[in-house]
């Protein structure tokens, strides 16, 4: 599954090195294409964020539940921690919804040049 992602990691981010032709025109209709795979890419980093953020809030949360389940009087030693590490992991997310709307916006713009 990793070298999957990697690899298409690797696809995606090669596709803007290869935008501009050997005469280099200004913009042009493969450029506006070129910019498609580009915002295709932002939504499926917006993806993998999600995805990712989840998966370690759910892996924290089950954790930090085991430990309660073992220990119940621990349970105080657990909840700090836990909320902390959760508000760090969502962060994260936020982040990636940040600059992915930035895309977004700097994509639309590149787009309203094209046409």
């Amino acid at each position: 599954m990793k070298k999957f992602v990697v690899a298409f990691v690797a696809v995606f981010a090669a596709v803007p090195a290869f935008a501009q032709d050997a005469a280099a025109q200004s913009v042009s209709v493969a450029a506006a294409g070129t910019l498609g795979w580009i915002a295709l890419a932002v939504g499926i980093m917006m993806g993998l964020a999600v995805l990712g953020g989840t998966l370690g809030q759910s892996k924290a949360a089950s954790t930090a539940l085991d430990g309660i389940a073992r220990n119940p009087a621990a349970a105080g030693k657990f909840t700090g921690p836990l909320i902390l590490s959760l508000a760090l992991m969502e962060s994260l997310v936020l982040f990636a919804f940040l600059i992915g709307f930035f895309l977004q916006g700097a994509l639309q713009t590149a787009l309203a040049v094209v046409k």
